[in-house]
């Protein structure tokens, strides 16, 4: 991959490792969510993946539909040399695992483990979202309240809502308009992540995504709401440096 198609993707410098993890963020979340885990799993490059249209890709339009948000993602991440995996949270999950079939139908390498959290399995028959297309901001700011994980100093703050609000509409966007299509199981290991008190996300449904491989699959709830994989760093680190030991 070129530096500059690689320095838009990744906005922090990488550190040694023997396989890269790209993490992928929540809706209307960004690259910082998973800065702070960098340099702490050994033999790792943690690899915070930043969606357009925030931070530090401020000026490019985030996507609106899982296809081109994947087509996108995909041309960047198969163009890498060496092992690697994938962790996505909440909608990174989903992105993460149509990243995988995406790359898998062009025939590239695939990675060698997908972790996802917060997420019910593409299978699973999910409570209601609510439509962003109807919804005002004082809406989505409310729903952003339900969910927790964003700043209360920032739903607050009318300077900071016209920077986050956009990418936060076009990633439910995203949620919204995706369709689960079947297809093969997934030929790599999985780890999944749930919370006990994840008011998307009930444990049973995350643990469903054994049901999407055919290979050694792990389920670990934590004790929490949506957002615990953030909020315990040092579990899911934990659990991360065991999925990923074969090749660290």
């Amino acid at each position: 991959m070129t530096t500059a198609v690689a320095s838009r993707w990744l906005p922090f410098p990488a550190t040694a490792g023997n396989v890269r993890l790209y993490c992928l963020p929540h809706a209307g979340g960004s690259a910082s969510a998973f800065r702070a885990w960098i340099g702490r799993l050994p033999g790792v490059t943690v690899c915070p993946v930043q969606p357009p249209g925030r931070e530090t890709r401020q000026k490019d339009s985030p996507h609106t539909s899982m296809a081109s948000y994947v087509a996108d993602l995909a041309d960047f991440v198969a163009s890498g040399e060496g092992p690697y995996a994938v962790y996505g949270h909440s909608l990174g999950a989903l992105v993460g695992f149509e990243l995988v079939r995406e790359i898998a139908r062009r025939g590239a390498a695939s990675p060698v483990h997908l972790v996802v959290s917060g997420c019910p399995a593409p299978q699973w028959l999910t409570p209601d979202d609510p439509i962003v297309a109807g919804m005002g901001d004082a809406e989505i700011v409310a729903l952003l309240r339900t969910l927790g994980g964003t700043p209360e100093v920032f739903l607050n703050d009318p300077r900071v809502l016209r920077l986050i609000l956009p990418p936060i509409r076009a990633d439910l966007t995203v949620k919204n308009t995706y369709g689960y299509t079947p297809g093969p199981p997934l030929e790599l290991p999985v780890t999944a992540l749930a919370s006990t008190s994840d008011v998307r996300a009930s444990v049973e449904s995350v643990l469903a995504w054994q049901e999407q491989t055919v290979r050694p699959f792990r389920g670990h709830v934590l004790d929490g709401g949506h957002f615990a994989v953030l909020e315990q760093e040092n579990v899911t680190l934990a659990h991360l440096a065991a999925a990923l030991r074969p090749w660290s």
